[in-house]
């Protein structure tokens, strides 16, 4: 367990306001990280970044009021291990250890609870924001920054980092049981998808996390989660836990049983012991393979680094040249598309890219506790009421000599914003100016940047994600 305390943090957001002042004046401000979930090439700048070398643990956790204080680079792995003894999670705990919580509420996060609590922003109550002023503000949806406090999810740091932020955290069971529905097509998803959504029940038993694997036009599946405090309680479920950090690999259980049942923690991080299922390009799921890899490997980050290894040395491209094979496009993205469009989504999706299987997960804006309308987000405009699907997509399609150009990518982006969707921004993004701007509401992006930022010391969004800067 990482927990800092309130004297700490102090001395590490000194520590960064220090970092921000050596910076020569007008130089560009950015952040001296370590780890990285964005797949986007960006510019290299000589400056330094600023110092968050203090900012990666738990302030507290208050069980009682279930929140939780957090320092913005603490990972959700570190988050998760402060409050699971006290039996609570964060209302949504994205798929990969390494995200950070100041990364899933400035950019996006999305795990199986968001069909019910939304996005990570959404449980935010307040945080403070070190602005590109050089200042560290306060935001909550009701104060003088309210404007920050809405505008900042999807911004990327473009307008500032969060260097805290108060978070509602939510009970979870010691176990959590699965059970596994194959459908065959993907219309008939879909309406499970609006029905749990709303009743947020199946076949009598409550359902509180839900996603899905597209794994060919008429085989797809809906995992339904339901925390349980023994495994009695859950007797359809094999009685002791199941293990997917060893020989086994979580997503192709949901192809080989109807039920299931994993710790908490085993299941909170299902996804990221084989990257969902990337890890098979380096051979980590072949049984040979698997026994030879370090269990302490199989993690998303270090499958990021081979990546990474894999950019830089082009072992891949050269592979492909002397094969003969037409040059790769990098095809990874995260789109919303909402429920009754899936099927046309998924459609369009098979007949010009071709990749399988795809990730499933149902979303919609978080519904008041009380009397009200769920709240704006302007940066990532969704519709109240309406439930989406995210689907996720990761790897490389033969396109030719034009694969630079990202035509695939170029397409999912016009089909996506045809169907009523969005598409993250972690990853590659190539819309003109206007669009960008109309799907993001630039115009707001630009005030609140000129209110909190007016010597342009950060770089702006539309720089960031399409012109890579």
């Amino acid at each position: 367990m990482v927990v800092v305390g309130t004297t700490e943090h102090a001395r590490a957001v000194e520590r960064l306001r220090a970092s921000y002042a050596a910076l020569p004046p007008g130089a560009p401000v950015r952040l001296a990280k370590q780890t990285s979930n964005l797949f986007r090439p960006r510019q290299a700048i000589e400056a330094p970044g600023l110092d968050v070398s203090g900012l990666s643990g738990v302030v507290s956790v208050d069980p009682v009021a279930r929140t939780a204080d957090v320092q913005g680079m603490c990972t959700y792995e570190r988050l998760v291990d402060a409050t699971l003894p006290y039996g609570l999670i964060p209302l949504v705990v994205p798929q990969l250890r390494t995200i950070t919580l100041g990364g899933a509420v400035t950019g996006l996060g999305i795990e199986s609870t968001s069909f019910r609590n939304g996005l990570p922003h959404e449980s935010v109550l307040e945080m403070d924001v070190f602005t590109g002023a050089g200042e560290v503000v306060t935001a909550t949806p009701d104060n003088d920054h309210a404007d920050l406090f809405a505008t900042f999810p999807n911004s990327y740091g473009s307008l500032g980092y969060a260097t805290r932020l108060r978070i509602e955290l939510e009970p979870i069971g010691r176990y959590v049981a699965l059970r596994h529905l194959r459908f065959d097509d993907a219309g008939q998803l879909a309406k499970t998808v609006e029905e749990i959504t709303e009743a947020r029940v199946w076949d009598g038993q409550p359902v509180h996390g839900l996603d899905g694997v597209a794994f060919a036009p008429d085989e797809l599946y809906l995992t339904l989660a339901r925390w349980v405090g023994a495994p009695a309680e859950a007797p359809d479920t094999p009685g002791e836990p199941s293990d997917y950090t060893g020989q086994q690999v979580f997503y192709r259980s949901l192809q080989e049983r109807e039920t299931d049942l994993l710790t908490a923690h085993d299941y909170l991080w299902r996804w990221d012991t084989d990257w969902f299922w990337c890890s098979r390009a380096f051979g980590a799921q072949h049984p040979v393979g698997r026994r030879l890899w370090p269990r302490r490997w199989r993690r998303s980050d270090v499958y990021y680094r081979l990546v990474g290894l894999d950019q830089r040395v082009g072992l891949m491209r050269r592979l492909d040249e002397r094969a003969g094979r037409p040059e790769r496009e990098r095809v990874i993205q995260d789109v919303e598309v909402p429920v009754d469009r899936l099927t046309d989504f998924l459609t369009w999706f098979d007949a010009e890219v071709g990749m399988r299987p795809v990730w499933l997960c149902p979303l919609r804006l978080r519904e008041p506790a009380g009397p009200g309308s769920a709240r704006a987000w302007p940066s990532y405009p969704l519709e109240a009421g309406t439930t989406y699907v995210n689907a996720g997509f990761w790897g490389t399609v033969h396109v030719g000599p034009d694969a630079s150009e990202g035509p695939l990518n170029r397409a999912i982006e016009a089909e996506v914003t045809r169907l009523g969707g969005h598409k993250s921004l972690y990853s590659e993004a190539f819309y003109d100016r206007e669009t960008f701007d109309r799907l993001y509401d630039g115009d707001n992006l630009t005030a609140v940047k000129g209110r909190y930022d007016p010597d342009g010391r950060l770089t702006n969004l539309y720089d960031k994600v399409v012109r890579r800067r």
